[in-house]
Order: structure tokens, then sequence, then C-alpha cells
């Protein structure tokens, strides 16, 4: 190899290496909520910012993170190889909700991605998007069940909506009514 592709190739490592210092934390984050479990999420993770690097060179003005991130949520909602029953269910704070509404879940108010983008990377369409995200802010607003079955207290919907990421707490969370004090 001559010298000049040695420097480009240094220099594409360095750029990698850059972004994996800039992203995988988030995208971490986001794996974590999808699957519930530390190992299935670093799995994820690791598989998405492979596949990333194998299309670095191709990425002209493409946002590198909007590609690691559509290849995380695409092994995810394929029930990619590694993952465990256990972690395709999910655990932790959202483990009350079906996968897919998990993912819309996390797609929409933690990583802030819009409707269509959300339909488009999912397959589905935007009135789906909608409603799976309608259903499953009102599962995680109800609360951890309790001993009845019904809702365990008054703090288990903050807690889990704040455990989210939003930071906006129940407000936050679409579709309450503005009496509720919460955007419509």
């Amino acid at each position: 190899m001559g010298k000049r592709h040695e420097a480009a190739a240094e220099r594409r490592d360095r750029e990698f290496e850059g972004f994996v210092a800039g992203a995988a934390g988030r995208l971490l984050h986001a794996a974590t909520l999808l699957t519930g479990d530390r190992a299935a999420a670093e799995r994820l993770v690791e598989r998405a910012l492979a596949r990333t690097w194998a299309c670095w060179l191709q990425l002209r003005d493409e946002d590198p993170y909007a590609l690691a991130r559509l290849e995380l949520v695409t092994a995810y909602d394929r029930g990619w190889g590694p993952l465990s029953p256990r972690a395709r269910r999910g655990g932790g704070v959202l483990a009350r909700l079906a996968p897919r509404e998990r993912l819309v879940l996390v797609l929409r108010l933690v990583e802030g991605v819009d409707e269509e983008q959300v339909a488009a990377q999912l397959g589905l369409p935007v009135d789906r998007v909608r409603a799976l995200l309608s259903r499953a802010c009102t599962v995680m607003r109800s609360g951890p069940a309790g001993p009845g079955g019904g809702p365990a207290g008054p703090t288990g919907p903050a807690v889990a909506a704040g455990a989210v990421g939003t930071g906006r707490g129940l407000r936050g969370l679409p579709g309450r009514s503005r009496a509720e004090g919460g955007p419509r």
C-alpha cells in the first residue's frame, strides 16, 4: 500500500474511533432500554458499530450516528441471533412493553426520531407508529403492577417516565390532556 493510502486509512481509523467515542454511550443506553440486559445491549451495539464501520467510506454526507442507530434498530427488530429470548422480551423499566412498543418509545422519546423516520425504518404506516407509542405511553403511565394487578402507587409512573430518559417526567409523555398538565 502506498503512503497516500496508508494516510487515508489512518485518517479513516481516527475518524471512526472518534465517532465511536462519541456515539457508543448513547447507542448503549438505547440498546439497554430495548433489551433490559447489559450483555445483549453490548452485543447489539457491537454489531451496529461493526456494520457502520463496513460502510464508513461510503457515508459521504450521511449521518454516521443515524446509520449506527438504524443498524441497532434493525438487529433488535429482527431478533438478531445472540439475543436471548429474555433479552428479546426485554427487562428493566420497559419490561411491560411489547418489543415493537419498546422500540417505538425509545426511538421517539429517547432518541427524538420523528414519526415518519420511525415508520420508514420499521416498515410501518405512520398511524401504526402513533398507535404503538400511544399504547406504550399508556402502559408506562399506569405504573408497575401492584399486588392486586393495579398500579403500585403514585410514584410508579413518574419513576418509569423519568427512567426512559426524557427528563420530562409524566408531563412529557404524549397523550396527556392539557388539564392533566401535559401536551396534547
